[in-house]
């Protein structure tokens, strides 16, 4: 985080009067929420980074936006560049693993917060008077800003890329395929955080209309209600755009699955009996825990309580797509949820019970290497996924433009 602000100050430096970087709030721990604006245009583009603290890609992608937009006049004609660098520092403070070798090494220093604590997710779980400093920071930047365009980065440990839209933005699939295409990123056409939208293009999805039902009921976090709605009071619109660490073509198969209500069934047992398994781990270390009331813990257990509706939505709700992709997606989305819940127990609970961290290593152990060798996992370079996601917001932002013009 500290390298990401420096170097925003010396763009800033090297470019005096077109670029500035400023503080707009400040995180519950009191780190500095700062902002790098390029131009004083008032049709705005707006990204954030680092929404998920455990989605590193985005702050490289941000300052490899910023440079690309200085370089190149025609980017600035007529449009100011805005760039929040980290929504949620703290967090960002608590994952520790920005250049992990394998899935293992991922989740050793994994940390990503409870939904409520999440800042884009918090006004979907929390009432207007509870929302936290982040959260308000951010609607803040869109209030002043007004921009046609917000895009969130995001990432995924595993699997392909794709986009989330607010509302359409018709031409955006073709250059974001080609971009997958030539970068050897597989696209996520049946992405399960996208369950039930209507897609405008492979791996392009827009959220349905409020009255459409929710693929999960169970889950209480809506995007509908999230901060990625809150440009649409100004007429604008938000892309969020996910590039996984690791690829694999397991979630870009559009084939139909030959039973796909029997692959649900035996996801949600699975599921069940992961948590289960966290669970008593947990029940076994007694009362006191290391990080009693702590960040980790909160999110851990916060994880965990959302397995038994979950599970149910798989058995109960019909399968929102029934393509191999789509299975594929809800299966790494199944494996995540124990994994990481175990991952941030180990962490807890490593300076004040090592026998308890021990057995958690070893569930994160099994289920990091069963993860990647069910998916063919094969890593990302860095650069491609910057570069992805760099291609991806300039295609929205010109998009975008050309449409509500």
């Amino acid at each position: 985080m500290a390298e990401l602000v420096f170097s925003a100050r010396t763009l800033a430096v090297q470019w005096p009067g077109l670029c500035a970087v400023r503080q707009v709030g400040v995180s519950r721990a009191g780190r500095p929420l700062h902002l790098l604006s390029l131009g004083r245009a008032r049709r705005a583009v707006l990204v954030v980074a680092g929404a998920h603290a455990n989605e590193p890609a985005g702050g490289g992608t941000l300052l490899a936006l910023a440079r690309r937009v200085l370089r190149e006049r025609d980017l600035r004609d007529g449009t100011s560049w805005h760039f929040l660098l980290c929504a949620d520092p703290d967090g960002a403070s608590l994952h520790v693993t920005p250049a992990p070798r394998s899935l293992y090494d991922y989740h050793l220093g994994f940390f990503r917060p409870a939904g409520p604590e999440q800042p884009e997710w918090a006004p979907s779980v929390l009432p207007p008077g509870r929302l936290p400093p982040e959260t308000l920071a951010l609607t803040g930047v869109i209030d002043e800003l007004r921009p046609y365009l917000q895009v969130s980065l995001h990432g995924t440990d595993l699997g392909g890329s794709w986009v989330q839209l607010t509302r359409d933005v018709p031409g955006l699939a073709e250059p974001f395929a080609k971009s997958a295409a030539q970068l050897h990123i597989p696209v996520e056409t049946g992405a399960s955080d996208a369950a039930g939208w209507p897609a405008s293009g492979p791996g392009v999805h827009v959220m349905p209309a409020p009255e459409a039902a929710p693929a999960y009921p169970s889950l209480t976090d809506d995007a509908r209600h999230s901060t990625w709605y809150h440009a649409h009071r100004y007429g604008g619109l938000t892309a969020v755009v996910e590039v996984p660490m690791w690829a694999s073509d397991l979630v870009d198969d559009p084939a139909p699955h030959p039973a796909p209500d029997a692959a649900m069934h035996r996801l949600a047992d699975r599921l069940l009996r992961d948590a289960d398994e966290v669970r008593r781990v947990l029940e076994d270390a007694g009362p006191g825990h290391g990080d009693a009331g702590g960040p980790l813990l909160r999110a851990a257990t916060w994880g965990l309580e959302l397995v038994p509706g979950l599970a149910a939505d798989l058995v109960r709700t019909p399968p929102a797509d029934g393509t191999r992709a789509y299975v594929g997606s809800v299966d790494a989305f199944a494996r995540r949820v124990p994994l990481r819940a175990a991952a941030m127990l180990r962490r807890a609970l490593s300076g004040t019970d090592a026998r308890t961290a021990a057995r958690l290593e070893r569930l994160v152990a099994h289920w990091s290497d069963s993860f990647a060798a069910r998916f063919k996992a094969r890593w990302v370079p860095v650069r491609h996924q910057v570069e992805h996601q760099s291609r991806t917001v300039l295609a929205a932002a010109r998009h975008a433009r050309e449409h509500s013009c």
